[in-house]
């Protein structure tokens, strides 16, 4: 008999509802295949396996159909694949850094049989460990089989969007209103940087609208009906997360758009005041243009007051424009 050795983060088998420890490292998975256990089911959790320990896993619960090193392989997207009995279900989970100001994505695939799931997690977001506490405690749900557990780990990964939008919207919210502060700095490089990543975050969650939806409804019929309620609330929460992300993309393009606007009012009044300061400073740099050139009949040199005269008209000249600078806004 072959034996297969792999370390996990979690395995039991469950049989009418109740949870029965398995020894690990796990050996000999081949004896909770489908034809052997008809009245239970196996619930077997990795984190971050190898291809060398995928595939005897696969072998041994008779998935068959699944490739590990297409599981294993990273994805961009969810992916739903229905082959037979058994369903593959790809989901990227999501965390905040509120430190970074980055969206962490991992990946939850999920394989499902008629008697064996196996949660295979790659990241820190979506752990499962509260997921099978709380199934534990409810026997009755976990009578419903596989697809119990199916329905709690769907439920989990798109619950954690929530936080991470939670965080996300602090921090926009935050720049959004740096944006109209009275500082002179925008931070349009804050700004496009929250951008790329709720981009990010919205190619994650929208993408799983579609499979989803599918699997509800081409899988629903073979669904308990408590099961199938879970997944449909666990769709419209899916869907209230996707309509939050992109009212926080709408907000950042809106905050966007106001910062670059800002920089442009505010490099106008820049120039408005340095038009200003050089129009005053012509008319003392005119004066001193034309007393610079020596002329030799210059009446008002021979004045007592000339010299007195001819700096006050200047200065008299210089307010008045400052005067009519700062009436009009442009100082």
């Amino acid at each position: 008999m072959r034996q297969t050795v792999v370390v996990i983060v979690d395995v039991a088998e469950y049989v009418d509802g109740i949870r029965h420890d398995l020894e690990r490292p796990v050996s000999d998975l081949s004896r909770w295949s489908a034809s052997s256990q008809a009245d239970g089911f196996l619930w077997l959790g990795l984190n971050m396996p190898e291809e060398a320990e995928l595939a005897p896993v696969c072998a041994d619960l008779e998935f068959y159909e699944v490739s590990p090193a297409e599981v294993l392989a990273p994805h961009a997207r969810p992916v739903l694949a229905v082959d037979g009995a058994t369903t593959q279900l790809v989901l990227r989970t999501a965390r905040y850094d509120d430190r970074a100001e980055t969206i962490v994505l991992g990946e939850m695939t999920l394989l499902v049989g008629p008697h064996a799931v196996v949660s295979i997690r790659h990241g820190r977001a979506s752990q499962l460990a509260q997921v099978r506490s709380r199934l534990e405690a409810d026997p009755d749900r976990l009578r419903l089989g596989p697809s119990a557990v199916f329905a709690a780990v769907v439920d989990r990964v798109i619950g954690d969007y929530g936080p991470a939008l939670d965080g996300f919207e602090a921090d926009a919210v935050e720049v959004e209103n740096e944006v109209f502060s009275d500082s002179s700095r925008q931070p349009v490089r804050r700004l496009y940087k929250l951008k790329r990543e709720v981009r990010r975050l919205l190619v994650a969650i929208d993408s799983l609208q579609d499979p989803l939806n599918r699997l509800i409804r081409t899988q629903g019929h073979r669904l308990p009906t408590e099961i199938l309620a879970d997944l449909n609330e666990a769709a419209d929460q899916l869907d209230r997360a996707v309509t939050r992300a992109h009212s926080l993309s709408g907000l950042l393009d809106a905050a966007l758009t106001a910062s670059l606007t800002q920089i442009t009012v505010r490099q106008n009044d820049d120039m408005r005041k340095i038009s200003a300061w050089v129009a005053m400073a012509v008319v003392p740099t005119m004066v001193a243009g034309i007393y610079g050139m020596n002329f030799e009949h210059m009446p008002e040199l021979d004045w007592v007051v000339g010299y007195p005269l001819v700096m006050a008209l200047t200065a008299l000249a210089v307010a008045l424009m400052y005067r009519q600078f700062k009436r009009s806004g442009w100082l």
